[in-house]
């Protein structure tokens, strides 16, 4: 695999990834979401037990990028009833890009952002698509 192009085998993981490092990024990006004057007040009405969200999205990342097979949930349901716009998702990416870049080795940040990209755009086209509007994938190339 190239760490130039993480998911060009989607089954082989970065090697630089693994349980404690996803953790870690998870606690300090909702750490910074949370505190964020955009983003911060819609976890604030939506998430009600931080310790089980923090849980359910560290092994939501553990499936998507080690593919532990750790989450079996639902994760685009609980999105389409929120009040979420196209920059809530430019700031959820904004926040977790940083805390990427910061937290991990570039071929793992790399990894990390391509997955969240290609989430937010699937997230908005649903979103979208309920809305009776047409999206366009606005973070990921294809």
């Amino acid at each position: 695999m190239s760490l130039e192009n993480p998911l060009a085998d989607p089954n082989i993981a970065h090697p630089d990834i693994d349980e404690a490092l996803i953790a870690r990024l998870v606690r300090t990006f909702y750490e910074r979401a949370r505190a964020d004057e955009l983003i911060g007040p819609i976890f604030a009405e939506a998430v009600h037990d931080w310790d089980e969200h923090i849980a359910n999205i560290t092994a939501f990342w553990s499936s998507v990028t080690l593919r532990s097979g750790r989450y079996n949930g639902r994760p685009m349901r609980p999105h389409l009833t929120l009040p979420l716009e196209n920059e809530h998702f430019d700031r959820w990416l904004a926040l977790f890009e940083a805390t990427a870049k910061e937290l991990c080795s570039p071929g793992a940040a790399n990894a990390f952002i391509i997955r969240a990209r290609r989430i937010a755009d699937s997230f908005e086209m649903a979103i979208g698509t309920q809305r009776g509007e047409i999206s366009r994938p606005r973070h990921s190339r294809m």
